[in-house]
């Protein structure tokens, strides 16, 4: 009984010494296990692009301008309102031009009876210079004969001013449009007593239009005047419209460290409208070839910028030099070459030399 007690006891403790053999075993397997982060790849793709600038913008009209009377008077007819059309020169309104009639026809009384005077004095003048010639007529009064006629050819002058001035008036009792566009604001009503001064339209010029937007500090080393600009606007967001380069302002906004720019637009279809917001690309150089990877692919580290490549299913770091975004890829100027795969997904959890699985490869 002895014999099979310790018998017994030294089978428990083989076994016991195994099991725990076994697991610490199984603890050195666990803990050799080498981590396998997850990844996403795209290829680095040679593509042609063409270098921009983006920004946002607003259309405003090409020319703006108020008209104002430039008499007094009463508004006698008003041929316009807000929203009308008008064409360069078209009559807008008329101020009562009966006050303006009566004084050209007084001015031009007084010229009348000037210009007798003149013509009688001329004649009374060659008589006198005849005498005085002769003998016959002392140095005053052809002295005084001259004296009247300088006087009298004065006064013609100073009538055929003031008559041009009241018909200058007359005219000025009809208002014109000084441009094509459209009444923006009608400011008075028939009936209303104006004065030379009053403002009495506003009118927009829509065609061609302008489109206002700022460029920051940095990227306007990069505008030329004459460059492509493109946009697109909320009521036509499937529709490109184009422009050119036409306005660089010569200072910089302080406060956004930005530089103003305007674009002239061609509006002869009347679609856009002065006010409307804009998304802008301009167009700073040609199209070329280049290497672009997609930006989530990108990681700053500092001042220096890398991408994560695959080689043996290992992480690899490339330090890279970026040019350019458009839109969702970045321009790599060195570091890599087109056909290389990146990780564009899970290099957030890379260094160099760890073990990686790819889930999906583009």
């Amino acid at each position: 009984m002895i014999i099979i007690r310790r018998m017994v006891l030294l089978s428990f403790f083989i076994g016991l010494t195994l099991i725990i053999s076994s697991c610490e075993k199984g603890e050195v397997k666990v803990k050799s296990e080498e981590k396998v982060i997850n990844v996403i790849l795209q290829t680095v793709e040679k593509r042609s692009i063409r270098p921009y600038i983006e920004t946002i913008g607003t259309l405003i009209p090409g020319e703006e301008v108020i008209i104002s009377s430039e008499v007094d008077g009463v508004l006698k007819d008003i041929r316009v309102d807000e929203g009308t059309e008008v064409n360069k020169e078209m009559s807008l309104a008329i101020i009562d031009d009966t006050d303006y009639i009566l004084q050209v026809k007084q001015a031009e009384a007084i010229l009348k009876q000037a210009e007798a005077n003149l013509s009688n004095i001329s004649v009374e003048y060659k008589r006198k210079e005849s005498l005085y010639k002769e003998g016959l007529s002392s140095l005053n009064e052809f002295d005084d004969i001259s004296t009247r006629l300088s006087l009298s050819g004065s006064e013609v002058e100073r009538a055929k001013a003031s008559l041009n001035l009241i018909l200058q008036r007359l005219t000025k009792t009809k208002i014109y449009s000084p441009i094509s566009g459209i009444i923006k604001l009608k400011k008075v009503s028939s009936g209303d007593y104006v004065r030379n001064g009053t403002p009495l339209f506003t009118v927009i010029q829509n065609d061609p239009l302008k489109l206002s937007f700022n460029v920051p500090e940095k990227d306007i080393g990069r505008l030329r005047i004459g460059q492509d600009v493109q946009f697109k606007v909320d009521p036509f967001p499937l529709r490109d419209f184009k422009g050119r380069l036409s306005i660089i302002y010569p200072g910089l906004d302080e406060r956004t460290r930005s530089l103003q720019a305007e674009a002239l637009i061609n509006n002869s279809g009347g679609l856009l409208k002065p006010g409307l917001f804009a998304r802008v690309i301009i167009y700073t150089g040609n199209t070329r070839e280049a290497n672009v990877v997609p930006v989530n692919a990108i990681l700053y580290e500092g001042d220096k910028v890398k991408v994560f490549a695959i080689e043996d299913e290992r992480a690899k770091e490339r330090y890279v030099k970026v040019g350019n975004k458009y839109g969702g890829v970045m321009e790599i100027i060195e570091g890599i070459k087109a056909g290389e795969k990146l990780v564009i997904a899970g290099q957030q959890n890379l260094s160099e030399g760890v073990k990686v699985r790819v889930n999906v490869a583009r």
